[in-house]
């Protein structure tokens, strides 16, 4: 009785709120509707994007924005990446380009639990204009190759995503030095296998890397790129360590020879989230055709935007989104994970974090970063007043609504959702994600409190990150958009997964991505080339192992992935990625990967728990003990299951999908414990192995 006198009480009290939200809404809806084009948006959103070339189910599925022929090139005759940069050189030349923050100080905070934390106060952006980094990126040039590096010879990066990368890779595009890639965070191991394997001489890298992480195998010349004393001790007698400054300095009288469309630009290897580490070869006309395809979904892109740069450059994404911003004009001003927020780990209390100063229109991101922001937001919405947590949630469900039939929020807007945008800097105007599925709630949240359309894309290193990316006008979510406009989709039947184009009510099956953007297959690894193949009119294509559905409108959806799916004793297919997915939605969750054995009948899972969740279940429970303690205690496991059957039936996931048995894992997958890839998707084969006496045990062995 108590309870429904408070609701009755409530309800009362939030009428007028109510009442005045209506009358807005009835007052504002006509003018604005008008004003800012609503109906053409939607008109847009509701328009068929790609059709079949064939007539038939399975494809080919293209653009009807360039439905006759594949794009190829967004500027007539730039046809190779330094072609482009000198066009962007010519175009904007004292507009600025590169932008870093200067390291004012640094200090040790030692955290509760004894753990000491570096905290740095960083100062403004100081700026390179496109006529500074053209200067620097010849003199670069010309300084490796008076080091004896040699046009279609390759040279190696490994670096954290700062300028002197890009500057690298410009003045390699520009000599027709193939330029090897791996990711900050890989192991040594890989590291050192890459470098074998493309046998390069030459090495760009940071002075944290060279000192940390670094096996030299046939280097000759190591370049390091940060204004710091490094020692030669230690290091074998044939191998010369320079500064960047120091080779910058050099100067070689040779003719520069220039690349063609043909030559290998990038030899990239992937993070091997199944495995070695393979190196995608990608030519200069594979990168100049993603982009051209890319650069279409993002409208209005030119020298009023500021991209914010934080992701790895040695995944696609972000090296193509870099080169793609120095092609338009937009400014890039150099970030990082720890630095990005004000709230970030490495920024001193009271001090702003990069998106504050830099104040960005574009960004990219994961969904596992989408994700984190989400429930930060959300969780400081729980600590808010009755009234405060009852009026966001209004406007939140109001605008939600709004955004669903097409249309905006204006007022909410501006009164309840500008205080989340500037966590962000308060000027994003478009997010591009990528690297795995972004669940339809995070895509909602970030549209609603963030106040901008989110573009989901779809693409993978062997196809220079394009395939596809939704339109801003698009209102649907959970789908990854239209073929763009480089590139041609279609459908593999697999009958195995009972995925076909005879599915109803959409087709589906393997995607396969065809056209200029399809790179040239793996280096100097024949075995895993047979996921690439031409076709009768040569064109290349890729077998992606990703199963989609294609929707009457021409939009594609990610439903499985074929290397996810295991067979269970009792016959039943389990999508791995698919009860992950659903999964994530757990409020006691922050991470989740789902492993099941064919000689078993059901399925297991690990389990990075949100620490502030589980903590004050724990103390309503009456446990008390220590991060670690909790992360053992059997009451918790039982309580993160318990959660995971009940959102699990929520979402109507079958009996056998649903994990009856967890390990919950006290410290988190980052990329740094080699369990996840730099763009946080799991490393199964490594969690495996990570988790394997958990395994054993959760199967009933040891």
């Amino acid at each position: 009785m108590g309870l429904q006198s408070d609701s009755a009480l409530q309800s009362i009290l939030l009428f007028p709120i109510h009442l005045l939200v209506w009358l807005y809404s009835v007052l504002s809806f006509l003018p604005w509707y008008y004003i800012t084009g609503a109906g053409e948006r939607k008109a847009l959103s509701n328009r068929i994007k790609a059709r079949s070339t064939s007539g038939r189910a399975e494809g080919p599925y293209r653009s009807v924005d360039h439905f006759d022929s594949l794009a190829r090139e967004d500027f007539p005759g730039k046809d190779t990446l330094d072609k482009l940069f000198q066009h962007a050189v010519q175009r904007f030349g004292d507009g600025q380009c590169l932008g870093t923050r200067d390291v004012l100080s640094e200090e040790n905070e030692v955290q509760p639990s004894g753990k000491v934390f570096k905290k740095l106060i960083l100062g403004e952006y100081r700026w390179m204009s496109y006529n500074d980094l053209d200067t620097i990126t010849t003199e670069f040039g010309s300084g490796l190759a008076a080091l004896g590096q040699q046009p279609k010879s390759s040279i190696a990066i490994f670096c954290e995503t700062r300028a002197e990368w890009m500057i690298t890779a410009q003045a390699c595009f520009r000599r027709n030095f193939p330029l090897v890639t791996f990711y900050a965070t890989l192991g040594e191991e890989a590291i050192a296998f890459g470098l074998n394997e493309t046998g390069v001489t030459h090495l760009v890298t940071s002075v944290e890397l060279l000192e940390t992480k670094l096996k030299i195998p046939k280097l000759k010349h190591v370049i390091y790129v940060d204004q710091k004393k490094v020692s030669t001790e230690g290091y074998p007698a044939g191998l010369s360590i320079h500064s960047m400054q120091a080779v910058q300095e050099l100067v070689v009288k040779e003719a520069v020879v220039k690349p063609q469309p043909s030559d290998l630009a990038v030899v990239m290897y992937t993070s091997g989230s199944t495995g070695r580490p393979k190196g995608v070869m990608i030519v200069h006309s594979n990168l100049i055709a993603g982009m051209t395809g890319q650069c279409e979904r993002i409208p209005g892109l030119g020298p009023d935007d500021t991209y914010i740069a934080y992701l790895p450059l040695a995944h696609v994404l972000e090296m193509t989104a870099e080169i793609s911003c120095v092609t338009y004009g937009c400014r890039i001003g150099y970030s990082s994970p720890q630095t990005l927020s004000d709230q970030s780990t490495k920024i001193k209390k009271g001090s702003k974090g990069d998106s504050s100063v830099l104040r960005p229109t574009l960004m990219a991101a994961v969904p596992e970063i989408m994700d984190r922001i989400n429930k930060n937001v959300m969780s400081k919405v729980q600590e808010m007043s009755f009234i405060q947590k009852k009026l966001f949630t209004l406007g939140y469900n109001y605008k939600l609504e709004q955004i669903r039939r097409g249309y905006d929020a204006p007022l909410c807007n501006a009164l309840l959702f500008r205080k989340v945008k500037k966590l962000l800097g308060g000027r994003v105007r478009m997010m591009l994600s990528g690297g795995a599925p972004l669940s339809a709630a995070t895509q909602r949240f970030m549209n609603v409190c963030f106040c901008c359309p989110v573009g989901q894309g779809y693409g993978l290193t062997e196809t220079c990150g394009a395939g596809t990316i939704t339109e801003v006008a698009d209102i649907s979510t959970g789908r990854v958009g239209a073929p763009l406009l480089c590139c041609e989709i279609r459908l593999r039947d697999w009958a195995e997964g009972g995925y076909t184009s005879k599915d109803k009510p959409n087709p589906r099956g393997e995607i396969l991505i065809g056209g200029p953007n399809v790179t040239m297959g793996y280096y100097r690894n024949d075995s895993n080339n047979q996921d690439f193949f031409a076709d009768e009119n040569g064109q290349r294509w890729f077998c992606t192992g990703d199963v989609g559905e294609i929707y009457p409108d021409g939009c594609l959806q990610i439903v499985d992935r074929k290397k996810d799916l295991v067979k269970l004793q009792a016959g039943e297919y389990v999508s791995l990625g698919k009860v992950e997915s659903a999964l994530k939605n757990c409020a006691l969750i922050d991470n989740i990967c789902a492993y099941a054995n064919s000689e078993q009948n059901y399925v297991i899972s690990f389990v990075v728990p949100n620490q502030k969740k589980l903590t004050e279940l724990a103390k309503q429970r009456g446990i008390v003990a220590t991060w670690e303690e909790l992360c053992t205690h059997p009451d918790m496991e039982r309580e993160v299951l318990r959660e995971i059957k009940e959102v699990a039936s929520s979402i109507k996931l079958q009996r056998f999908e649903i994990p009856v048995k967890v390990v919950l894992s006290p410290e988190p997958w980052t990329p740094e414990t080699g369990l996840v890839t730099d763009a946080f998707k799991l490393k199964r084969k490594e969690l495996k192995n990570h988790y394997l006496h958990h395994i054993e045990r959760m199967y009933g062995g040891k």
